[in-house]
C-alpha cells in the first residue's frame, strides 16, 4: 500500500512536471507559429511557412544576415532606382495596397509608405523580418507597413494588392530563381491592371574583345591538364596504383570549372567589340512561370561586330524597367541597368563567358547567338546555359559564308 502510494505520488509530480513543460513550451510553439506559419498581422495578414531545409541552406539562409543586407542597400544605383522608381511617381504608390516581396530589412516597403501608400505587407522568409519590424518601427510606420514572415507562397493576405515591389534579379538577370515567387505572388495577390515594379526586365549578350579574366582561365585550366600527367605518373611511380581510368573524368570536371563556368566581373565599355543586343525581354504581367521553367525554344538575336580583333568571349547583363501598368502608369520611367559603365556599376557587375579558343571576327560580321537558360539539376538556383554561336561574313561579292561555329554549354553558379 506504502508503495501504492508512493507510485501516485510519482505519477502527480510527473503530470505536475508535464504540465508546468507545457507552459512552459506555449511562447516557444507561438513563437515558432510567427516563424511557420500562424501569427496573425494586421488587418487578418499570416505570417507563412519558412522555406524547405535545403532551399534555406542553399539560398536563404544568406539573406538573414546584416552584412548582406548592407551590400545590396550601399549599391548606390541599385537603391537608388529603386528609390527614384517608387518616390517620383506618387500617383502609382497614394491610397494603393502595395506587396513587397522578398522585403529584406524593408527598405522598398519603407519607400511605398513615404510615397504614399494606405497599406505595405513586406514579405521575408529569413529572420531578417524580425529585423524589418524593428526598423519599420524605428522609421514611425509600424501603422502602415506589416511584415509578415515566411515564403510568398504561404503568406495570407487579407485582400489583392494594387502594386507589387520587389528586388529579384540575380546574375544573369535568372539566377537565384526570386522570380519564381514573384510570379506566384503576382497570380495570388495583384488585382487585374495592378502594377509590378519592375515592370520588364531584359537580358543582354555582349562580345568581348581578348582580357585578362578569360586568358587567365585557360592557363588554369592548362595547369590542371598538367598537373594531372604528375599525379598519375606519381600514384604509379610511388604506389603502383593506376588512375589513368579517372583522366576524362577529372577534365570534364576541370573544364567545367575554369571553361564553362561564368566569371563575376565588372567590365568597361573598351573590353566589349559591340554594343550589346537583347537575347530575352521579359514583361512582368504577362510572362508565367512555365515559361521560367521549361522553355520552349531557344532564346536569340544577332549582333553585329564593330571592332576587328579577336572576340574572346561574351557577356551577360540586364536592365529593368519602371513603368507600372496600363492601367497604373508611372508619371517618370526609371531604368536599371548593369552594362558594362564605370559611372553606373552594380554589384551584380556581369557574368563573362570564354571561347576557347577565341573567335577570330571583323567589322561588320554578324555573330548569331541562340540560348537556352536552364536551372541546375543539383540546384534549380543555379542556372545551365545551353549555347550556339556562328560567325558570319558577307563576301567581296556579295553572300555570306561561316566563318566559325560553336555549340557548348555553360554555367552560372
Amino acid at each position: 500500500q506504502q508503495q501504492q502510494q508512493q507510485q501516485q505520488q510519482q505519477q502527480q509530480r510527473q503530470q505536475q512536471q508535464q504540465q508546468q513543460q507545457q507552459k512552459q513550451k506555449v511562447p516557444l510553439a507561438m513563437s515558432a507559429a510567427a516563424q511557420n506559419g500562424g501569427r496573425p498581422g494586421a488587418n487578418g495578414a499570416v505570417d507563412g511557412d519558412a522555406p524547405d531545409e535545403t532551399d534555406n541552406a542553399n539560398y536563404f539562409c544568406e539573406y538573414a544576415y546584416l552584412y548582406h543586407q548592407m551590400d545590396m542597400l550601399e549599391d548606390n544605383h541599385r537603391t537608388g532606382t529603386y528609390y527614384n522608381a517608387i518616390t517620383h511617381n506618387p500617383s502609382s504608390f497614394k491610397g494603393k495596397i502595395v506587396l513587397d516581396v522578398g522585403a529584406g530589412s524593408g527598405i522598398l516597403s519603407i519607400f511605398a509608405a513615404n510615397a504614399g501608400a494606405r497599406h505595405v505587407y513586406a514579405v521575408e522568409a529569413t529572420d531578417m523580418a524580425v529585423r524589418a519590424r524593428k526598423i519599420v518601427a524605428a522609421n514611425g510606420l509600424a501603422d502602415t507597413i506589416t511584415v509578415l514572415q515566411g515564403t510568398v507562397e504561404t503568406v495570407q493576405l487579407p485582400c489583392k494588392v494594387d502594386v507589387i515591389v520587389s528586388e529579384w534579379m540575380g546574375y544573369m538577370l535568372l539566377r537565384e530563381s526570386m522570380l519564381d515567387s514573384v510570379l506566384v505572388a503576382r497570380d495570388r495577390f495583384l488585382k487585374p491592371g495592378g502594377a509590378m515594379f519592375p515592370s520588364t526586365a531584359t537580358l543582354y549578350l555582349a562580345p568581348v574583345g581578348p582580357c585578362k579574366t578569360i586568358q587567365d582561365k585557360f592557363e588554369q585550366w592548362q595547369a590542371e591538364v598538367e598537373r594531372w600527367d604528375q599525379f598519375d605518373g606519381r600514384m604509379k611511380g610511388w604506389y603502383e596504383v593506376d588512375y589513368s581510368c579517372m583522366k576524362d573524368e577529372f577534365m570534364a570536371e576541370q573544364r567545367r570549372y575554369f571553361l564553362e563556368t561564368a566569371t563575376y566581373v565588372t567590365l568597361t565599355p573598351k573590353v566589349v567589340m559591340s554594343p550589346g543586343r537583347p537575347i530575352m525581354e521579359l514583361d512582368l504581367h504577362t510572362v508565367s512561370l512555365e515559361e521560367l521553367k521549361s522553355p520552349s525554344a531557344p532564346s536569340s538575336c544577332i549582333i553585329r561586330i564593330t571592332k576587328n580583333g579577336e572576340i574572346a568571349g561574351f557577356t551577360g547583363y540586364f536592365d529593368t524597367d519602371f513603368k507600372g501598368s496600363k492601367d497604373n502608369p508611372t508619371e517618370e520611367d526609371n531604368k536599371l541597368t548593369t552594362a558594362p559603365d564605370r559611372a553606373s556599376s552594380t554589384h551584380w557587375g556581369q557574368q563573362l563567358f570564354g571561347f576557347y579558343p577565341p573567335l577570330q571576327g571583323q567589322q561588320g560580321d554578324l555573330l548569331q547567338c541562340e540560348m537556352t537558360i536552364l536551372r541546375q539539376k543539383k540546384n534549380h538556383r543555379l542556372l545551365h546555359l545551353k549555347t550556339k554561336f556562328i560567325l558570319t561574313r558577307e563576301g567581296p561579292e556579295g553572300g555570306s559564308s561561316v566563318v566559325d561555329a560553336r555549340e557548348g554549354q555553360y554555367y552560372v553558379d
